[in-house]
């Protein structure tokens, strides 16, 4: 990085370089209090800071509102393409890295711009609809019951375990076109890709064996899915693009959907009015969920754009080919545009949870329909549904990217 003071600007307080002072996005204390080290960040920096992620690359977190959507809307200065990431074409970061499975390029809509983005993400966005008018919520009831058969005559379970973690992953292999039984391992190699350390590498390998081997049977038997979808699409993908779409497709759509069901029914278990409106009509699912869009965005920090030249975002000398994270959690708190974070966000969808610009996620409807299905089938299941532990002692977990609720103890009349 730069060595020299950086200019003056209303937008932060930028340091002058990545060095012993950095803090670290992943570690002990990430994984504990994120939003603390985001408060931390902004009261000594500004709206973007220096920090190190996995194996102390270093990079720049974007904390500010204003600077996140400069940064998303502008693919012109800050591209996804990581080909142009000086520090791993200059070999500082290595092949293997766990980074890699999340700011790696790949044949996919997310790691390009301009026309190759366009051609390949009309091919996910196409799909998606068409698949979106095939029953998702029917697909998402039955696995829905399916899940709640399993535990509802004890009167008591873990929604995180025994429901949020998996649901989504259900339905999506009925979208995709894969056997029920791959759904539980792919939720979990789903989330321990994004979680990093030492297994991504392995876990994203056992992913893109499973849908290698889903793409090859396709082919010879299609069928009215997703990945049949993409084979046939006028686009025409070739056998690379196809395997890493149904990557991308899967890995974000389970993670995020599963992140933000728990907190859902986290927040209509832990504030009763919550529940109350949305079984008396007075509420609807959609504003909940956007209360949790704004507060516990499924993802924290979004992986990555690079710099295409020298800069100036937030005071900060950002230099050609460095590495900016999108601080989702941390805009959606910036002070500048929420003075008062306890004041409730209804009817307001301008959170950063879905990114923004031409990479905005595509498949925004799916997740809601299946956390819309999730929550309504386990009201009417579980009559006297309520929390079986103190809403305090509810704990999550952070990773760089993400932070999970850890357990959602409830009890029902069995």
């Amino acid at each position: 990085m730069n060595d020299q003071t950086p200019p003056e600007s209303s937008g932060g307080r930028c340091p002058v370089a990545h060095g012993g002072g950095a803090t670290r996005l992943y570690g002990p204390e990430a994984a504990t209090d994120p939003h603390g080290i985001y408060a931390r960040l902004r009261k000594e920096h500004g709206t973007v800071a220096p920090v190190l992620l996995e194996g102390d690359v270093p990079a720049w977190l974007v904390l500010g509102y204003r600077e996140n959507r400069r940064v998303l809307d502008n693919p012109l200065q800050f591209s996804r393409d990581s080909r142009i990431w000086r520090d791993f074409a200059e070999g500082r970061v290595e092949p293997t890295s766990p980074l890699m499975q999340m700011v790696g390029w790949r044949p996919d809509c997310v790691s390009q711009d301009g026309e190759p983005h366009r051609r390949l993400r009309g091919a996910v966005t196409d799909n998606i609809y068409a698949v979106a008018g095939r029953g998702i919520r029917r697909h998402a009831t039955h696995f829905a019951n399916k899940l709640i058969d399993a535990f509802a005559v004890s009167g008591r379970a873990d929604l995180v375990e025994d429901f949020a973690e998996y649901l989504p992953m259900l339905v999506l292999t009925r979208v995709f076109g894969l056997a029920e039984r791959e759904g539980r391992n792919l939720a979990e190699s789903s989330s321990l890709v994004l979680k990093g350390g030492a297994d991504a590498l392995t876990h994203n390998d056992r992913i893109m064996a499973i849908l290698g081997e889903l793409a090859a049977r396709k082919r010879e038997e299609p069928g009215s899915d997703f990945t049949t979808g993409l084979i046939e699409h006028q686009a025409g993908l070739d056998e690379d693009e196809i395997v890493n779409h149904l990557r991308l497709v899967l890995i974000t759509a389970h993670t995020m959907t599963s992140n933000v069901l728990a907190r859902v029914l986290q927040m209509i278990l832990t504030d009763t009015s919550w529940l109350s409106g949305l079984v008396s009509g007075q509420l609807t699912l959609a504003s909940v969920v956007e209360e949790v869009m704004w507060n516990q965005p499924p993802l924290t920090v979004l992986p990555g754009r690079f710099a295409t030249a020298d800069l100036e975002l937030g005071g900060c000398p950002v230099k050609e080919g460095d590495l900016l994270v999108l601080g989702l959690a941390a805009g959606n708190h910036d002070p500048e545009i929420r003075p008062d974070a306890g004041v409730s966000v209804q009817g307001n969808a301008s959170h950063l949870a879905f990114s923004a610009g031409p990479h905005e996620c595509p498949a925004q409807n799916i997740g809601q329909a299946i956390i819309e299905t999730a929550v309504d089938v386990l009201i009417h299941r579980l009559p006297g549904l309520r929390l079986a532990v103190p809403p305090a002692e509810l704990t999550s977990t952070a990773s760089t990217w993400e932070s999970r609720l850890d357990h959602l103890p409830v009890e029902f009349a069995a």
